[in-house]
Order: C-alpha cells, then structure tokens, then sequence
C-alpha cells in the first residue's frame, strides 16, 4: 500500500506562502491520483485540490482557486500545494490523499475516494 508522509507547516503572516510536500512511497504510485484536504477544529474536513496521475489535470476549491497550486512529480514520488496570499480562514490541518482512480471534479472532492491518507500538518495563518 501507499504511504503518505506531509511536510511544510507552520505559522505564517496573513499574505504569505507555504509550500506543503507530500512524500509518498509505494510500487504504484504514479498511478494514483493525489488530493489535498484540509481541516479546521469543530468542521468537517474539506477539498482543496487534486492532480491526476500524469500531473495533466488539476481541479480547486472555489475558496483557494488563484491562490493555491497543485503540482507533482512523479520520480521523486512527492506532490505539492504551493500556498499564496494565504488568509487567517485557511488555517487547518492538511491532509495528502491518494486515490485508485480520477474521476472528475464532482468526485475528486468526496474524501471517501482515497484510499491512503498522509498524518496531516498544521498551517496557521495569523492576522
């Protein structure tokens, strides 16, 4: 199975960058689509991003699109979320995940497509 160890939190002035890492070990991985969630205290844990196997084709939330970036590489077995213009709301814990299959937008957004989840970092955005 596939093993998912995240990377790059910590605390940040509202307007700066984060990028988080998202090492993975496992024969297979190239072949799984990778997301991003994320998780504040008291609310659900919620979608962020996600990039296809091949890096070819990603999808955001709404809340982080033109802020945040996916991207992955494949030989080094490690996918990113670069973080800009971060606000004091996108403070949570995030989580990498791996999925067996794309599926699209509507789907890559239900946790319950990953398979693997990393331990989650926590990222704090102060004011």
């Amino acid at each position: 199975q596939v093993q998912l160890v995240e990377s790059g939190g910590g605390l940040v002035q509202a307007g700066g960058s984060l990028r988080l890492s998202c090492a993975a070990s496992g024969r297979t991985f190239g072949n799984y689509a990778m997301g991003w969630f994320r998780q504040a205290p008291g609310k659900e844990r919620e979608f962020v991003g996600a990039v296809t196997w091949s890096g070819g084709l990603t999808t955001y939330a709404d809340s982080v699109k033109g802020r945040f970036t996916i991207s992955r590489d494949n030989a080094k077995n490690t996918v990113y979320l670069q973080m800009n213009s971060l606000k004091p709301e996108d403070t949570a814990v995030y989580y990498c995940a791996a999925a067996r299959y794309w599926r699209g937008t509507d789907y890559m957004a239900n946790r319950d497509e990953y398979a693997y989840w990393g331990q989650g970092t926590q990222v704090t955005v102060s004011s």
